[in-house]
């Protein structure tokens, strides 16, 4: 049975509106509140204005936040390119991925698209995920937005990209994301002359998921309930859930039309809809952040993943993190559906030792137990 990770969109942290620490705090303990164990943290790329402080006061905010059963258990960083000095101190601070999105790999359109600004340094970007294996971080997480270029050049850009850094570091991509141009503020996908159709869409995770087997792949709330559910059979495994893209909308109840929005969500359900939508079709929603905590990052992480290993770890820690949220967040309904399938899952565990131990942690999460991990 194919575990799907359930996390939150990225908190967007801007220019024009910077959260503050308690700011930060409340939003949380609202994502706390929905059952998320995760989040990626995004923030703006003017260096005076987010500095690497900033980012690095805000892991320390979100990692010292225990909100009655609930924790952020990995922060995911989605910052500019940066200094392999600075990679160091985000990998000290307990990061779990690093991410960042080439947005195109053609040169002369990225320099269009970026004609001044520190961003505007086609090598410095492309260069990045280098820089944060020297210094350190492992998990890195790539991707570009197709529409912005051919997808067939952008598509080859990517696979290249991941090559190089197996290659050299010997650890290849920890993640994928696949986002494609949509509308958003003053953006309209009719301007721009290569978007991406849906079957082509389809397509290109299909491949990437041959082509790189090894990697976690991504898709948010940008697309649509019923694109998303075609994409999670070929290849994507991890999807977004009661996502918000503009600044603090996870407290307050944001206007679809903010300014503020990152891209327009086209999945707007909850996360207990989502949870609920993904046992329907069979799929064990997972909250895990197992192997992050467990030190199995980089090439220990690869060689378990390449050799089919991590599935001893991967199905009872799904199930036993689905068991909290049952336990804790899940309505009525979603409950009924995810005991059944721990039920019938927990019989396919093949370890007859790590089954047992799995069910006895099931007793305890039961019991007010939380936070166990193979």
């Amino acid at each position: 049975m194919q575990k799907t990770n359930i996390l939150p969109e990225k908190n967007k942290v801007i220019a024009r509106r910077k959260l503050t620490q308690e700011e930060i705090r409340r939003e949380v303990i609202a994502l706390q509140d929905m059952g998320h164990k995760r989040l990626a943290l995004e923030a703006g790329e003017h260096p005076l204005v987010n500095p690497i402080e900033y980012i690095l006061e805000s892991i320390e905010t979100i990692y010292s936040i225990k909100h009655r059963n609930g924790a952020i258990r990995r922060v995911n960083v989605n910052i500019a390119a940066t200094t392999v000095e600075n990679y160091r101190r985000l990998k000290n601070a307990g990061i779990g991925t690093y991410i960042l999105f080439q947005e195109t790999y053609h040169k002369k359109n990225y320099e269009i698209l970026h004609p001044t600004g520190p961003k505007s340094n086609y090598a410095y970007h492309t260069e990045a995920m280098d820089r944060a294996m020297e210094g350190g971080i492992d998990d890195v997480g790539i991707g570009v937005l197709y529409g912005l270029n051919t997808y067939r050049y952008d598509f080859v850009g990517l696979l290249m990209h991941a090559e190089h850094l197996e290659a050299v570091f010997g650890v290849g991509p920890h993640t994928i994301s696949v986002p494609r141009l949509c509308n958003a503020d003053d953006i309209n996908t009719d301007d721009f002359a290569n978007t991406v159709p849906d079957d082509i869409f389809r397509k290109i995770v299909a491949v990437i998921r041959i082509a790189v087997p090894y990697t976690g792949m991504i898709v948010s709330t940008r697309e649509s309930q019923i694109s998303r559910e075609k994409v999670l059979d070929i290849g994507i495994s991890q999807l977004s859930g009661g996502s918000h893209t503009s600044v603090g909308g996870y407290v307050r109840q944001e206007e679809y039309d903010e300014t503020t929005s990152q891209f327009d969500v086209s999945d707007r359900r909850t996360l207990d809809e989502v949870v609920g939508w993904l046992l329907d079709l069979g799929y064990i929603p997972s909250f895990c952040t197992a192997c992050y905590r467990e030190g199995r990052t980089g090439d220990r992480f690869m060689s378990l993943v390449k050799s089919g290993q991590i599935a001893n770890c991967c199905q009872p820690n799904a199930l036993m993190t689905l068991k909290e949220y049952l336990e804790d967040y899940a309505s009525p309904e979603t409950r009924v559906k995810g005991e059944r399938m721990i039920a019938a899952e927990m019989l396919r565990v093949p370890n007859a030792k790590v089954r047992r131990i799995a069910l006895e942690n099931l007793d305890k999460i039961v019991k007010g137990e939380r936070d166990f991990r193979f």
